[in-house]
């Protein structure tokens, strides 16, 4: 699996050039997870987001050729995955315009990264509660820089915010997630 971004280009220009379907698998496998992951914050319905990460993939495939030029490849999953689920719930809704400030995020900590490897037991319990706590857009902006990794930059075109806005959620995410774990492990 590749570790960095450029593995991942790497990966999506060998599959454009060569039409490779063994080399689209491993494009999938690596991004299948986190978009999915992403569109169930929005549409809390895993049935649903799995419909939009296999669409938002199978468009990976057939727009392969045209791939080539696109730098961030996860950026442009996470993004198509948006539009997509936001155009499912306005189809669900019967509405013409939603915005992501109407959605209520859910979030849950599942890919092992270093920090969820130290957290374990009763702490992560703890940590998702306290995430689950947070306001609906600091619920987001906490999952996208902090488990998926995107910049701030990335982040507040994917939620079509200022990037002041998106290091002010995070900010607020980080003061109320430090508060409440002080609280619940009663530390000063």
């Amino acid at each position: 699996m590749p570790k960095k971004l450029s593995d991942l280009t790497a990966l999506v220009h060998q599959m454009a050039v060569s039409s490779a379907e063994n080399v689209y698998i491993e494009v999938f496998n690596i991004l299948f997870n986190p978009v999915r992951k992403f569109s169930f914050g929005i549409l809390k319905s895993w049935e649903l987001a799995e419909e939009v990460a296999s669409d938002v993939l199978l468009m990976v495939w057939q727009q392969r050729e045209k791939l080539i030029t696109v730098k961030n490849i996860k950026y442009y999953a996470f993004v198509a995955a948006r539009n997509k689920s936001l155009n499912l719930l306005k189809q669900q809704m019967g509405r013409e315009n939603l915005s992501l400030d109407e959605i209520d995020f859910n979030i849950q900590l599942s890919s092992p990264s270093p920090e969820t490897i130290f957290i374990q037991g009763e702490m992560k319990i703890k940590l998702e509660r306290a995430i689950a706590s947070l306001p609906k857009q600091c619920k987001l902006v906490f999952q996208l820089v902090k488990e998926e990794g995107f910049s701030y930059k990335e982040v507040a075109d994917i939620l079509n915010v200022s990037t002041k806005t998106v290091d002010a959620h995070l900010v607020n995410a980080m003061k109320k997630l430090a508060h409440i774990l002080k609280s619940e492990f009663k530390l000063a």
